[in-house]
């Protein structure tokens, strides 16, 4: 059947019609909310390059989820700064440590939102790359070894969730054993599992006072250019036990989302990521675009493609217009 008989535009025509025929739905339940504490107190400091994101103090972190709970967003992805680093990251895995203090403050007070937190060692480590640094290069092993170390005290402290972030091979599975082996078999791994070696990552750097002191990150995150590596980086964390995949970053990889999703069919997270944020908001301020519109159609492009789950600063905001 074709024109005249088959019209398209019929069903686009008023506004009920298209919500009908959607295709591609956008959930507050979708979102994880990503957010910066730091030590101090009364402390909310705006991150010059990803303009309405702040990093917070244990005390004004608990205002911000007062409106993150109002708006039902289910979840949160923490990252931490620490008041000092070395050359091990040790504060990354102190039961004091930042990330662990907060994880106990979010659940005296939002014990049902599900936390959960970034394992990688760049913004607690001197030097700033994801693992130990011995012979002027990133010793693979020896970081499985401090990344079980942090995923530990994490869960100790009341996480829900881990996510390691730093792309050492086999880090899915050594986590697994020791979090078995210490009683939390229930606990689930969200693994980076596509990360990519992407420039889209400067604003974050930025707000996590992360960036390398040495070289960069292309030992270790993958080349922009691969698919059937992904692929593989996918189905070896899945083998070693993630029970969520992710890639990073979302926007510019739309495509390997989609072939994820098609290969594996499992529950996959895609990080609209803090370039990909600062970019939209940077036109919306010059009256370039309507911001709005721009970041819905984003995430829906996210969703599209495959991701179960969005990772975004963008949260709130979209929040908001899903529940207008």
């Amino acid at each position: 059947m074709s024109f005249p008989s088959q019209r398209l535009r019929r069903l686009r025509l008023r506004e009920p019609f298209r919500k009908m025929v959607r295709e591609t739905r956008v959930s507050v339940d979708d979102l994880i909310y990503p957010l910066f504490v730091r030590s101090g107190e009364n402390k909310k400091i705006e991150i010059a390059s990803m303009p309405g994101v702040y990093q917070y103090s244990l005390d004004t972190m608990v205002l911000e989820l007062e409106e993150v709970h109002s708006l039902n967003i289910p979840a949160i992805l923490l990252f931490g700064l620490p008041e000092r680093k070395d050359e091990l990251g040790s504060e990354a895995y102190s039961p004091r440590g930042i990330i662990q203090r907060a994880i106990k403050t979010i659940k005296e007070s939002y014990s049902e939102l599900i936390v959960i937190t970034d394992i990688c060692l760049c913004a607690y480590t001197t030097h700033g790359h994801c693992g130990i640094i011995e012979n002027g290069m990133v010793d693979n092993d020896h970081t499985l070894e401090i990344l079980c170390k942090i995923a530990l005290t994490q869960v100790k402290a009341g996480a829900d969730m881990v996510a390691p972030s730093d792309m050492m091979d086999g880090r899915v599975g050594a986590i697994r054993t020791a979090l078995d082996g210490a009683g939390f078999s229930h606990i689930p791994i969200m693994s980076y599992a596509a990360k990519y070696a992407s420039h889209f990552y400067g604003p974050f750097r930025e707000a996590a006072d992360s960036k390398p002191q040495f070289g960069d990150r292309r030992g270790y995150q993958m080349d922009p250019a691969n698919v059937e590596e992904a692929l593989r980086e996918i189905a070896l964390d899945i083998e070693e036990g993630a029970d969520i995949v992710m890639v990073k970053p979302a926007l510019a990889y739309l495509d390997v989302i989609s072939r994820v999703k098609e290969k594996f069919g499992y529950p996959l997270a895609a990080y609209n990521v803090s370039g990909e944020y600062s970019m939209v908001k940077a036109a919306g301020m010059k009256g370039m675009i309507d911001e709005e519109s721009v970041m819905m159609e984003i995430l829906q492009s996210i969703k599209r493609a495959g991701a179960n789950l969005i990772i975004t600063y963008f949260a709130k905001e979209a929040a908001k217009m899903l529940q207008k």
